[in-house]
């Protein structure tokens, strides 16, 4: 693992993360929460990834989402890994179950939670 793909990595969350607060920003009806949620589905999964990819650079293997996220706390590359499992949790719930209730409460927690803990760590990272 190069130092390059790290920051690529970085790079990719970091303009995944921008469209997704751009979208949290403007969301007013239903279709635009829908917007933002597959955002959020999206910016998660770079996030996890881009986790594996600092602690692969840093010799430290893990295999999945749960996994890199549990290495990164261990790792301080994370301050909370409750939170990031809270996470994943959410977008795997708003991948395989669609309802109006779950998807409000959701795009709350991404408006209200979720886009400040991304963008604490994402300043983290790029130290």
């Amino acid at each position: 693992m190069k130092k390059v793909e790290v920051k690529l990595a970085i790079k990719k969350l970091e303009k995944a993360f921008d469209r997704l607060t751009q979208a949290v920003k403007i969301a007013k009806d239903e279709l635009d929460k829908d917007g933002v949620i597959h955002r959020f589905e999206f910016t998660v999964e770079l996030l996890w990834k881009t986790l594996k990819i600092a602690l692969e650079y840093d010799k430290v293997e893990c295999y999945s989402p749960r996994d890199c996220i549990k290495k990164a706390f261990r790792y301080a590359l994370i301050d909370d890994d409750e939170i990031l499992l809270d996470m994943i949790d959410d977008r795997n719930r708003s991948s395989h179950i669609y309802d109006e209730k779950t998807s409000e409460e959701i795009f709350n927690r991404i408006k209200e939670v979720y886009v400040e803990v991304i963008e604490k760590i994402l300043n983290k990272l790029k130290v």
